[in-house]
């Protein structure tokens, strides 16, 4: 159960492009054959869906609701298996709803095991050598990660997270956390050819990649603590969930027990209305207040 609660920082700001397809998707449902009509209306429906969801100040509203939006991407790919889009939307939604919802571990390790399965069969279809991966040794997908350019960096951001929430969910799983050094090769091949476009979570996501194992077996946890800074410094500190993550991440793995509750007690004091992050902020400020409730028994 730890592990699928420590998820629930990660995951909210991949929501809005699985939103977007889904939105598409309701709008497909209802007007059968009218393609024109859904692609000319569907982007603002979808973008004010997401947004709607995404500026949610009530969790268990969106917990109720993002299911039917992931059992209509499932039958939506049924019909259509190579489009990517949708692949990456149904990627997307699952890991989140995975590592954010999922109170249950095997039902989280079954949901963001789905995730990262649609987030490769959506690269596969773009990039030919990524077909592989699932087969592939830590050299050899680095060689077929050194050929994804710029026009792919998207594609490979989703599935950089599908796998992140997987490895979380994954975590008492030795076979799986072997897969981080391909998972940390990943990320900062993203960072390369993303550039000043970079989504900024990448930089909590390698945080949290860097601080799943103790340093006695890989851990890196003052790189793990550029990275947390550097995401709290790009969002401006509005990113709540960053300063969650650096707090339970790295502070607790050095047991800097002043760090950790500087943090913990900032984001409880903060306003969690943000743009495409009140959701995450909200769900932030609750694991804050768990946290720090537990730091005497930890430290």
């Amino acid at each position: 159960m730890a592990n699928v609660k420590h998820g629930r920082g990660l995951a909210t700001t991949r929501l809005r492009s699985s939103l977007m397809a889904t939105g598409t998707a309701f709008l497909a449902l209802s007007c059968t054959g009218c393609a024109s009509l859904v692609s000319s209306a569907a982007a603002g429906f979808a973008d004010n869906l997401s947004d709607a969801m995404l500026a949610q100040n009530d969790p268990e509203t969106v917990r109720a609701a993002a299911p039917t939006f992931m059992v209509t991407l499932d039958s939506l790919i049924l019909d259509d298996p190579d489009n990517p889009e949708l692949l990456s939307a149904a990627a997307n939604l699952y890991a989140s709803y995975g590592a954010v919802f999922a109170d249950d571990e095997l039902r989280a390790m079954r949901l963001t095991d789905r995730a990262r399965s649609y987030a490769q069969s959506a690269l596969c279809v773009e990039y030919e050598p990524s077909c592989a991966w699932p087969d592939s040794n830590y050299d050899s997908f680095v060689a077929a990660l050194e050929g994804i350019g710029p026009r792919h960096a998207e594609r490979l951001y989703d599935y950089g997270f599908a796998t992140l929430a997987y490895l979380r969910a994954h975590s008492a799983d030795w076979n799986a956390l072997a897969e981080l050094p391909q998972a940390e090769a990943l990320f900062d091949h993203y960072l390369e050819i993303a550039g000043d476009s970079a989504e900024i979570s990448v930089y909590t996501y390698m945080g949290i990649l860097l601080t799943l194992r103790p340093p006695a077996l890989g851990g890196r946890p003052e790189e793990a603590r550029a990275h947390f800074e550097r995401a709290i410094e790009l969002s401006g500190g509005r990113d709540l969930g960053a300063k969650v993550e650096f707090a339970r991440g790295y502070a607790r793995l050095v047991y800097e027990r002043e760090l950790h509750d500087r943090l913990l007690k900032e984001v409880i004091e903060a306003d969690p209305a943000a743009d495409s992050l009140t959701l995450g902020n909200v769900l932030a400020k609750e694991q804050a207040v768990r946290l720090l409730a537990e730091a005497d028994e930890y430290f």
